[in-house]
């Protein structure tokens, strides 16, 4: 007789973003009148980059002339844009890492998902509450995250980050296997120091624990002293693998690309004691289950690097930033408090007393028509905060905004 996976059974009733999109739904069709203004999904909302348009058409060009026709891709993504990013995104910042290093993707949400595929079950896991969905739910997938009870799964040990402790998670004070950092974060929009986020190096280090650092919006970044990437951090390297997308950073949702980097030395251990690279194992993994980022689609990705690509892309992240400093501003001088929004395109804002996360949710969409996205389905510590993001258009931000001070 067929069975299933039963850790699949364990997963909440519905996923978040479909539990938000489905409310949405149901009242937009008892109030066809009402124009809803969304900020609650981090879609972006600005176009693509010319610079990205004319490499699409370039690139669909070539596959209609029989010469420059390209078939299957190396699943770890093309040379010329390993290339590109490698000098780009990080020898330009005198970060060491090589193109072999770097494996093009569909987007981070995949390899965030998938890079469990290498690692054992038996793993530990440490997690930063509130924290992305897609990294609890693909550890229960796999089932290494217990049982769950009131919110909090059995297996997994949590690092809150609430307002109390200025969003700083505590560092566990016992072993844990894999840990996984959002930053800047999301949903909270707050971010870590150099010294804060060497210390979780540090930790790792010792106690030889993996980190899982998720950079995907390391180019909201405006404040000197918050790293872009973790190998800014002496012995991250070895400790490390960075994931990274385009989809906020050059409007990438509907293209799908991002990478990951793993670097040669990283190691884990077989039950044996063996210590064997992850690299290769990651390299095996991707040839085996991934047919690779479309050749049109890195194409695209690599003009991002161009000097027009560049001015393109950051009036872009200007754009949603300006967004960010005008609800900010707003939320703040009606006496809400606001954390996030600084080099994050996400606020996180505090539920005004006697508010749940989904009571301030509702309460938004049926009387003021604006989406939100309740904080505490991102984890326990997100109870009594909802977040809001900075890609909608200029006008939708000033109208909510205008219609959170009426």
């Amino acid at each position: 007789m067929i069975q299933v996976n039963e850790n699949f059974l364990q997963l909440q009733r519905n996923y978040l973003f479909a539990e938000v999109a489905q409310r949405v739904a149901t009242f937009g069709e008892q109030h066809p009148e009402a124009k809803i203004i969304r900020l609650g999904i981090g879609d972006v909302t600005r176009p693509l980059p010319p610079a990205v348009i004319e490499a699409l058409h370039a690139a669909a060009d070539e596959m209609g002339r029989a010469e420059t026709f390209r078939g299957y891709g190396p699943e770890q993504g093309y040379a010329f844009l390993r290339e590109a990013i490698a000098a780009h995104d990080y020898r330009a910042r005198g970060i060491d890492v090589g193109a072999d290093e770097i494996f093009v993707n569909d987007g981070a949400k995949s390899d965030t998902g998938n890079f469990g595929d290498i690692l054992g079950t038996q793993n530990s896991i440490c997690l930063t509450d509130p924290i992305y969905p897609v990294y609890v739910d693909s550890n229960v997938m796999a089932g290494r995250a217990g049982t769950c009870r009131d919110g909090l799964w059995s297996r997994i040990v949590y690092a809150p980050c609430t307002a109390e402790n200025d969003f700083v998670p505590e560092i566990p004070d016992k072993p844990v296997d894999l840990i996984y950092l959002c930053y800047p974060n999301n949903p909270t929009g707050t971010t870590l120091r150099r010294d804060e986020l060497a210390k979780w190096v540090e930790y790792a280090l010792q106690g030889g624990s993996l980190l899982l650092y998720d950079a995907a919006y390391e180019a909201y970044i405006t404040e000197e002293d918050v790293p872009h990437s973790i190998y800014e951090i002496e012995g991250a390297r070895e400790c490390a693998v960075e994931f990274r997308s385009y989809s906020k950073t050059a409007g990438f949702t509907g293209l799908r690309c991002g990478y990951t980097v793993v670097p040669r030395g990283l190691k884990a251990t077989t039950q044996s004691g063996e210590r064997v690279q992850l690299n290769p194992l990651w390299h095996r993994r991707q040839c085996t289950k991934f047919n690779g980022t479309a050749y049109v689609v890195q194409r695209a990705a690599e003009a991002i690097y161009s000097e027009a690509g560049k001015a393109q892309v950051r009036a872009n992240i200007d754009y949603y930033m300006e967004n960010a400093r005008i609800m900010r501003e707003a939320l703040t001088a009606g006496g809400l408090r606001v954390y996030g929004g600084v080099n994050a395109p996400y606020l996180w804002l505090k539920t005004p007393e006697g508010y749940g996360s989904w009571d301030f949710f509702d309460k938004l969409l049926h009387d003021h028509h604006i989406v939100s996205t309740p904080g505490v389905g991102f984890g326990p510590a997100g109870e009594g905060y909802i977040r809001l993001t900075a890609f909608g258009k200029r006008e939708d931000c000033e109208e909510a905004m205008r219609r959170l001070r009426a």
